[in-house]
């Protein structure tokens, strides 16, 4: 007999992802780019994208590699041509000593990275603790591993920084890991050493890894500095540092990173790289190789000063709004804009400029409860799109 269909429902989906928000800053990207492909004209400052391509030397590199006949898979750890280029820039830009056979690996870009990281560290039950705003993938992929995402709050009036008292009042016995962003997403901080070494001491005195995502470690503005966590005394044991070429050298699409970590962590995250994903693509590898090997050329470093200067204006500009408040950020290229004297929640504000101006923008509460009341607006789009989006900004905000 046929079986009957009309009564057949599916196996449920698994309850992790029911739980789980979707990404606002890529939902929004993808709302955009539809309203885009139907005809609208948006401008689009949600997700962290720059205006530019990426660098020819670097297509160049990757294309010739491809060509050359570099298309099978590597070493689950990723090509060795790739991770003695990656040691050589953490010694010229983060006096880090590295060993490239033992303390890297080739990741699919910083969330590749942090994936593996929490694969090889947690437990069901351990506890994660991070900031409050902070990046909107962080929490939902500690859940998807049986970890408890602990925020701890960024309060405007510590001008977005961890207190000391806050973050030891966080710990429990199930503490496994703090996990952080410098230069940060979203609000621009960029952590001093001395604000380094708080998170250093809770580290080091309730023995806990520290993930550290420096994918904006590269655009840092004015007088400020980067600096790598894992440099600051007795960190290097405890350290796991993720970078990439995502956002600084405009390879969104290439998803091509590492993690810097001790042997025994690397180690274990080749062993989950060999069953999850085999390897990063190889001809991606050795553009990456490229962008890191050898000090940054002026197609990068132009095209730095350029961002600089862009989210000056725009910081500038927002600030100019009624009821807006926004600094220059310390590093990265978001305008962290607080809209609280406007009496409108992020959320309210978000959609009505995507309704009304055809702006995107990503709400605060994205990022956290502490990011009400602010908008979180990608600064290195065009001078076009940039003077677009200003005037529609005007438009709505009076």
């Amino acid at each position: 007999m046929p079986m009957k269909t009309d009564s057949v429902h599916p196996p449920e989906l698994t309850q992790r992802i029911h739980a789980a928000p979707e990404s606002a800053t890529v939902r929004i990207a993808d709302l955009a780019k539809t309203l885009r492909r139907q005809g609208e004209d948006v401008v689009d400052f949600s997700a962290g994208r720059a205006a530019e391509d990426t660098p020819k030397p670097i297509c160049r590199t990757a294309s010739d590699a491809m060509m050359n006949g570099d298309t099978h898979q590597t070493m689950a750890q990723g090509k060795p041509e790739y991770r003695e280029a990656v040691a050589k820039k953490l010694k010229r830009e983060n006096a880090i000593d590295a060993d490239p056979e033992t303390e890297i690996i080739a990741t699919f870009g910083c969330k590749n990275g942090l994936t593996l990281s929490l694969l090889s560290i947690l437990n069901p039950g351990d506890e994660v603790i991070l900031e409050d705003p902070g990046f909107v993938s962080y929490a939902p992929t500690i859940q998807f591993f049986g970890g408890v995402p602990v925020p701890v709050p960024l309060r405007p009036e510590n001008d977005h920084r961890w207190k000391e008292e806050e973050l030891r009042a966080a710990i429990t016995d199930r503490t496994k890991a703090i996990l952080f962003c410098s230069p940060h997403n979203p609000t621009g901080v960029v952590h001093t050493p001395e604000e380094l070494d708080v998170i250093c001491r809770v580290a080091q005195e309730n023995n806990l890894y520290v993930i550290s995502d420096e994918i904006y470690e590269r655009v840092v503005w004015g007088a400020h500095q980067h600096t790598c966590i894992s440099t600051r005394p007795g960190m290097k044991a405890y350290s796991i540092t993720l970078m990439g070429l995502t956002k600084t050298a405009s390879m969104g699409g290439w998803r091509v990173g590492f993690t810097y970590a001790p042997a025994p962590v690397i180690r274990a995250m080749v062993t989950l790289q060999q069953h999850l994903a085999t390897c990063v693509s190889s001809f991606t590898q050795m553009g990456a190789a490229h962008a890191f090997g050898e000090e940054p050329g002026t197609d990068l470093t132009n095209m730095w000063k350029e961002w600089e200067r862009r989210c000056e204006y725009m910081t500038s500009e927002l600030d100019s709004l009624p009821g807006v408040s926004c600094s220059m950020p310390e590093g990265g290229f978001y305008g962290w804009a607080d809209i609280r004297q406007t009496g409108e929640s992020s959320e309210a504000l978000a959609e009505r400029l995507l309704k009304e101006q055809h702006v995107a923008v990503v709400p605060g509460s994205a990022f956290g409860e502490q990011g009400a009341g602010f908008l979180r607006i990608t600064c290195v789009k065009s001078d076009q799109e940039l003077e677009k989006g200003v005037e529609r900004l005007k438009r709505v905000i009076k």
